[in-house]
């Protein structure tokens, strides 16, 4: 059964249009350096689950568009290289610590913004939407799934 995620990345350093110029309009998600968030895509995700794309840091945070997981798990090159701000020295290579999925964008949608979101009843109980949530990379009910893909006509 399909899951469903919403997956932050800051446009600076990834954007919707980005990840829709690059070949295939697919992108590994480099850089998580976040437990739970990385246990979710070594452990839990699977090619096809879907994907809420989300700018986050910027002037208008929000969903920018809809993807969908294009990989299975594997280590996130960044870890092992010096000159990247993801370089964590205590990651071997022969036991990597830190691992992504590649990313494919679907459809790029107009900014359903935080403010937005907060304003509508149905979403109220988004994982991302709570207090203190600070992950990069949260599950999405079915239910908001389907209520968010609705509204933005993807």
């Amino acid at each position: 059964m399909a899951q469903y995620w919403l997956m932050k990345s800051e446009p600076d350093d990834v954007s919707v249009d980005d990840a829709l110029a690059a070949p295939k309009s697919t992108v590994p998600w480099t850089g998580v350096r976040g437990y739970q968030a990385r246990n979710f895509m070594r452990d839990v995700m699977r090619i096809d689950d879907g994907v809420l794309f989300y700018h986050s840091s910027c002037a208008e945070p929000g969903i920018v568009g809809i993807a969908r997981v294009a990989s299975t798990p594997y280590p996130d090159p960044t870890q092992f290289d010096p000159s990247s701000p993801y370089f964590d020295p205590d990651s071997k290579k022969e036991s990597p610590r830190w691992t992504l999925v590649d990313v494919q964008v679907l459809k790029k949608t107009r900014n359903l913004t935080l403010p937005e979101m907060r304003s509508i009843p149905e979403l109220a109980d988004m994982v991302v939407l709570k207090k203190g949530n600070r992950l990069s990379i949260t599950p999405v009910e079915p239910k908001h799934w389907r209520f968010i893909t609705r509204l933005l006509g993807a």
